[in-house]
């Protein structure tokens, strides 16, 4: 497991936070600004989920950690098969 911790955080982060990022392209395409006041800022109101940017941000941020977790389970059990296989 902590062979493939960091395997698995720059795969799934990658992997996840595109996602999330086209998700918000998507959202932006279809619903424009809906009923976000604001688009967002620099810096820390990047971040706040009330701003447009920053509820794609937390996006971005949870499919990451979403795709990590698929990651980390996925070679967990590939190692398993592995070892089975070498008996």
């Amino acid at each position: 497991m902590k062979k493939t911790f960091l395997v698995s955080f720059v795969g799934g982060m990658t992997t996840g936070m595109g996602n999330g990022s086209v998700f918000g392209a998507t959202l932006m395409c279809f619903l424009g600004r809906g009923q976000f006041e604001l688009w967002g800022g620099f810096g820390a109101t990047a971040y706040n989920p009330t701003q447009f940017t920053g509820f794609i941000d937390w996006c971005m941020i949870v499919f990451g950690l979403a795709f990590t977790g698929i990651m980390m389970i996925a070679l967990k059990r590939h190692g398993q098969l592995e070892a089975k296989k070498g008996r």
